[in-house]
C-alpha cells in the first residue's frame, strides 16, 4: 500500500493504514512504514503527542478515549517518545509476542 502512494504518506494516509491494521487487513511493515513517517529524526522513536493529535483529527477520528485505549499499553518513555517498533510488535503480535521480543 505504502509503495502505490503518489508521494510522501501524509496523516490522513497514515489514518487509513493504521484502521486497516485494526481491522486486520495490513502485515506489519505497512505499519512500521506508516509510523516510520512520523520518524523525522530517524531514531526508532516517535512523539505519542503527534499521533495522538492525527488519530483525533484526520480521518476516521478517534475520540480522546480510544486514543488513550490505543497508547495505554504503549511504553512512552520520559521525553514522551514511543519505540514504534516494539509498538508496532504489540499492534500485530499482541502483548506475549513483544514481550518476547524485546
Amino acid at each position: 500500500m505504502i509503495a502505490e502512494a503518489p508521494g510522501p504518506i501524509n496523516f490522513t494516509m497514515f489514518l487509513m493504514i493504521f484502521g486497516d491494521r485494526i481491522s486486520g487487513s495490513d502485515p506489519e511493515d505497512v505499519i512500521l512504514n506508516a509510523f516510520k513517517t512520523f520518524d523525522l529524526a530517524e531514531c526508532g522513536k516517535i512523539e505519542e503527542k503527534t499521533v495522538r493529535a492525527a488519530l483525533c483529527k484526520w480521518g476516521e477520528k478517534l475520540t480522546t478515549e480510544e486514543c488513550d485505549e490505543v497508547f495505554a499499553e504503549a511504553s512512552v518513555d520520559s521525553e514522551g517518545m514511543i519505540d514504534y517498533v516494539k509498538f508496532t510488535r504489540l499492534l500485530t503480535r499482541g502483548k506475549e509476542d513483544d514481550a518476547g521480543a524485546a
